[in-house]
């Protein structure tokens, strides 16, 4: 019997069946058998049914859905100058957002502490019980131990080596926590949108350069250990002389990533930051027509395209989408990454690639977090657990 209320929650949490016929006719189940586990269901508030929105004749079809009440993801996705933070209901349906303006600088810790205030603050807001939320998760500006919830040498997060995010976080809300890569829940996002296709990379310019691989069947291909996709320290082919916080010289994140092009245009300064403001002053000389702003900018996305080109004929993706301050602000990545992977991909590898810049900009990340989150609940062992805690 149990096996038969996992098979039911699973058909409606997935949207595959809306109906006590529905489920019936796709999973082969008695139709006493679906009516007495979506019985179940609604007796522990995990589902709730409703007349659909549909006119019809004679009794008006009830439909199936998981239940607002059911419970809440939290998700956070840190960047280098500020953490976006979002809550939903186990549907995906976001019901509060914020934002932490903090350095990763800080260490740990402080940036965590603050985060879980204001992740409380949020659910006490929006009428939510800290106890009923089913799972947390973060996504790091890193390389990510995937299996220890931690970040592994992080050049641009000082202090956070190693640091227990996963521990941390599962002490604060009692729930289940996944850390991944930023770029990774990147990926996930955009591959959530309508038009999306998979295999689906994702290319991330910002602090650093990353890149997000969501293969055919819709998972993340994180690697062996979890450095799939961080692209920022391939050596670019030329300014090999340029140094990178990871102690190596000429790597695509040293001479291509935002705060380089900053750095070398002399707008990343006290003046400006490395947060928002810096990659709108470099947007204002674009817009100014700066000719020095946008043959760096150029310069950048050949670089950029050039470690694609190799990607594109290694993954062979469906779709490639570029993402990060510089992509969002103006056309000049996009347009040099576009002509170096026509330029060096052969015709195989690009003939139905579809390449775009983010459809989510800077919400790709929390949107991706809440799918996984949402995966996780409803997975075969996230039931299991919420099933026991309803």
């Amino acid at each position: 019997m149990a096996i038969a209320l996992h098979k039911v929650l699973c058909m409606i949490a997935s949207r595959e069946a809306t109906s006590r016929a529905a489920i019936a006719r796709l999973t082969g189940l008695a139709r006493s058998t679906v009516s007495q586990q979506v019985d179940n269901l609604i007796d522990l508030g995990i589902v709730q049914e409703s007349e659909a929105n549909q006119s019809v004749r004679g009794r008006p079809p009830r439909a199936l859905a998981v239940s607002p009440l059911a419970g809440t993801i939290a998700v956070l996705d840190v960047d280098v100058a500020a953490t976006q933070l979002a809550i939903s209901d186990l549907s995906g349906t976001v019901l509060g957002r914020d934002i932490v303006d903090m350095s990763v600088d800080g260490g740990p810790e402080e940036l965590l502490a603050a985060v879980t205030e204001r992740l409380r603050s949020m659910l006490a807001e929006h009428g939510q019980d800290t106890a009923r939320v089913r799972h947390v998760v973060a996504g790091l500006p890193a390389p990510v131990d995937f299996q220890r919830g931690c970040a592994v040498r992080p050049p641009i997060m000082p202090g956070w080596d190693a640091y227990p995010v996963g521990d941390h976080l599962r002490k604060q809300f009692g729930a289940p926590v996944t850390v991944d890569n930023d770029v990774n829940l990147m990926a996930l996002g955009e591959a959530t949108q309508e038009m999306a296709d998979t295999p689906l990379l994702a290319i991330k310019v910002a602090s650093g350069i990353g890149a997000g691989i969501v293969t055919a069947d819709g998972s993340v291909h994180r690697g062996a250990d979890g450095a799939a996709g961080d692209i920022g320290h391939i050596r670019a082919s030329t300014r090999g002389d340029v140094i990178c916080r990871c102690g190596k010289t000429g790597c695509l994140e040293a001479v291509a990533s935002h705060r380089a092009v900053l750095a070398d245009l002399g707008i990343a300064s006290s003046s400006f930051g490395d947060g928002l403001h810096a990659p709108r002053e470099l947007a204002r000389l674009v817009a100014d027509s700066d000719t020095r702003a946008l043959h760096r900018i150029r310069q950048a996305a050949a670089h950029i395209g050039e470690v694609v080109a190799m990607l594109v004929h290694t993954l062979n993706p469906r779709m490639l989408v570029l993402g990060g301050p510089l992509t969002e602000l103006q056309d000049e990545i996009l347009s040099g990454v576009r002509a170096a992977v026509y330029e060096q991909a052969l015709p195989l590898a690009t003939r139905k690639l579809i390449i775009t810049s983010s459809q989510l900009g800077t919400d790709a990340g929390i949107t991706g977090a809440i799918a996984l989150a949402s995966r996780e609940v409803f997975s075969q062992s996230g039931m299991a657990r919420l099933l026991a805690e309803a």
